[in-house]
């Protein structure tokens, strides 16, 4: 499966549906007192949508990706004027003053600060427009965040959810590639020696409201950080070896679409069919590769149908999905 325009256009016209709406709203505020209350879009001019502040971001990437993908699609023109509409230097300090609150040391830790780089990351690729410009202060006031709290962070953490680790670390190591080398090594020592001693994966997956794998997001990483040599063997002695991934991974079912927490189980699907995709031509052998392919596809198969429906996945699985995708 590839992203066609066809599917690069229904997933535009989603996220145009979602960025610029408002509520409903889940938001991520430290009240100081009340003097703090506020409507989201006083405190978020540009990330205000999507049902919360992250979703808004990466369906902000997906928007950007698609344009710069198929230009010539219909949408993209709607996504032109919308993020010129948005992405103004105006709004954007108003976001950038809410992260330097004393209180927003934590806001949208750590994976709201990796989607923000990812989508700067994709903004520098359209070179017509000022939007990497306009949005390379607040990545660049997130990366520093983010080095301070490798600094501190003493274990990694793998749950599935938000909170997750690896995830965060994969897209804020891309946006480093090309800008920062020291938060490229921080990140690289980091992964290290959080994941490059792990081996025999027995983990009990998948929880009920993830739509990360702990292991495969881990794996991603490393894939990343290691050269290819070191990491095929590690990863066999990881998940391969023992039958992990042969025995336990395998699509999840979704009992509930309108439960935004259960809701998070198609992610799992294409978040796993990204890592999957990704990993496979890293792991040395064929068979585990083409056994890595079909399992990718499984995934696919069984979340797509879903990526629009109910709103408690719609505003954002669209995103995983064009991850999914390009993931080869």
């Amino acid at each position: 499966m590839e992203l066609s325009e066809d599917i690069a256009r229904n997933f535009a016209r989603i996220a145009l549906g979602h960025v610029a709406r408002a509520y409903p709203y889940k938001d991520d505020h430290v009240f100081g007192s009340a003097a703090d209350v506020r409507a989201p879009q006083e405190a978020h001019p540009v990330f205000f949508g999507s049902f919360d502040w992250h979703s808004c971001v990466h369906g902000w990437w997906s928007l950007l990706t698609l344009r710069r993908l198929y230009r010539a699609m219909p949408e993209a023109a709607a996504i032109t004027e919308l993020a010129e509409a948005t992405f103004t230097p105006e709004k954007l300090a108003v976001e950038l003053a809410y992260l330097e609150r004393p209180l927003s040391r934590g806001f949208e830790r750590p994976y709201g600060w990796g989607w923000l780089l990812y989508l700067h990351d994709e903004a520098a690729r359209h070179d017509d427009r000022e939007w990497a410009a306009r949005l390379e202060p607040l990545a660049l006031a997130f990366a520093a965040r983010l080095k301070d709290y490798l600094r501190i962070l003493t274990y990694p953490i793998t749950v599935g959810t938000h909170f997750n680790t690896a995830f965060a670390l994969i897209l804020a190591r891309r946006w480093a590639a090309e800008r920062d080398p020291d938060l490229v090594v921080l990140i690289d020592d980091w992964a290290n020696r959080a994941f490059a001693h792990r081996s025999d994966y027995a983990g009990w997956e998948p929880g009920g409201d993830e739509f990360l794998s702990p292991v495969l997001t881990a794996a991603l990483l490393m894939a990343e950080v290691s050269p290819h040599l070191a990491f095929a063997p590690w990863f066999d002695a990881l998940v391969v070896a023992n039958g992990w991934l042969e025995r336990e991974c395998r699509p999840v079912r979704v009992s509930d679409r309108s439960d935004g927490k259960i809701a998070h189980l198609d992610g799992l699907n294409l978040s796993r069919a990204w890592c999957l995709r990704a990993m496979a031509p890293l792991v040395g052998d064929a068979a585990t590769a083409t056994a890595m392919q079909a399992l990718a596809e499984a995934h696919l198969e069984a979340a797509m149908p879903h990526v629009a429906g109910d709103y408690m996945g719609e505003h954002w699985l669209a995103s995983f999905a064009i991850l999914a995708l390009l993931g080869r």
